[in-house]
């Protein structure tokens, strides 16, 4: 007699995620900065976000979907990191409030991380809101520590921001 499985409380398997590079392109800058608006109180605008695409500078990635009446793809994730010298440190990972839990996010770090090995950082950093517990879920899962804390680090409303810190190896 063979034993059956039950596959119905399966999870349904989740497309493989591919970000691609930010380039200095309005396609993705206003995406960016759209994602930024939606879900952050003092958002970078899109002339900021340009640093994201400087070689040297910064680096960015983003996922994007095709959208019912909407063309181009729309931006639903977007991350960045500015690099100084061995070090990377990432500015804002964003996911659209209606992708979210989609695997966005990790796919982001992931690319961010993998950019940093292949350009030889010694470490990444980054803050993130001591409230954010998905956030901080997300990133000690990805290989990032706590670090400190930055006391009333982020206004609107005023919060600490717990550092993390992922060595690259």
């Amino acid at each position: 007699m063979t034993d059956t499985i039950d596959k119905t409380n399966e999870k349904p398997k989740r497309p493989k995620l591919h970000p691609v590079r930010m380039k200095n392109d309005p396609a993705h800058l206003e995406g960016a900065a759209e994602l930024e608006r939606l879900c952050f109180s003092s958002p970078w605008s899109a002339q900021s976000l340009e640093l994201l695409t400087n070689d040297g500078i910064g680096v960015g990635y983003l996922c994007r979907k095709t959208v019912a009446g909407a063309e181009p793809p729309v931006v639903t994730a977007y991350g960045g990191m500015l690099i100084t010298v061995d070090e990377g440190q990432i500015t804002n990972i964003a996911v659209h409030p209606d992708h979210r839990r989609e695997g966005q996010g990790a796919a982001i770090v992931r690319a961010l991380l993998r950019h940093a090995k292949n350009a030889k950082l010694e470490s990444v950093s980054l803050e993130v809101r001591a409230s954010n517990a998905a956030a901080i879920a997300l990133y000690r899962a990805a290989g990032f520590a706590e670090a400190g804390r930055r006391r009333g680090f982020y206004q609107k409303p005023t919060e600490d921001a717990i550092v993390m810190v992922c060595k690259i190896k």
